[in-house]
């Protein structure tokens, strides 16, 4: 696989990070499936959502790809009345990534992110690297800090 701008940006920052391929199903891109094709624990795969909110613009949440965000906790990490779901449609445009390949690091520009709390239970949590296919194993703290992100819980209760 050819180097992402995702690995780039670790490498240049000396964060160590594993890369973990898996064959693509344009049909299901799910965190579930992905973490069904690597082995890993599904609570250990993160799923990268890009938001708007009302008067501070774009944000980003690192979810479990098994959870699903609250938009009202979510508004209130980011100090917003409403928040609501990028399109899919516009993904690409604002982040620079494609829904299934879109990373938390190196979007076109830095957004306000926050990741879920729950990854400080793992040594990794897995990002996507950039593209459909590849996600990054990256300890939580060091994605954090690298980010700029806020570790804070915006998952809704099940």
């Amino acid at each position: 696989m050819n180097k992402t701008n995702a690995m780039r940006l670790l490498e240049s920052a000396k964060i160590p990070f594993e890369l973990l391929e898996y064959p693509v199903d344009e049909n299901d891109l799910s965190g579930e499936s992905v973490a069904r094709k690597t082995g890993k624990d599904h609570a250990q795969i993160f799923k990268t959502l890009v938001f708007k909110g009302e008067k501070n613009g774009f944000g980003v949440c690192c979810i479990p790809a098994c959870e699903e965000l609250d938009l009202k906790k979510t508004a209130a990490a980011f100090g917003e009345k409403k928040v609501e779901m990028l399109h899919v449609k516009d993904l690409l445009k604002t982040t620079g990534y494609i829904r299934g390949g879109c990373s938390p690091i190196g979007m076109k520009k830095q957004f306000p992110t926050v990741i879920d709390e729950t990854a400080v239970l793992f040594d990794k949590i897995y990002v996507s690297a950039g593209v459909r296919g590849a996600m990054l194993g990256v300890a939580p703290d060091e994605l954090a800090a690298f980010v700029g992100a806020k570790l804070l819980d915006v998952t809704a209760v099940r």
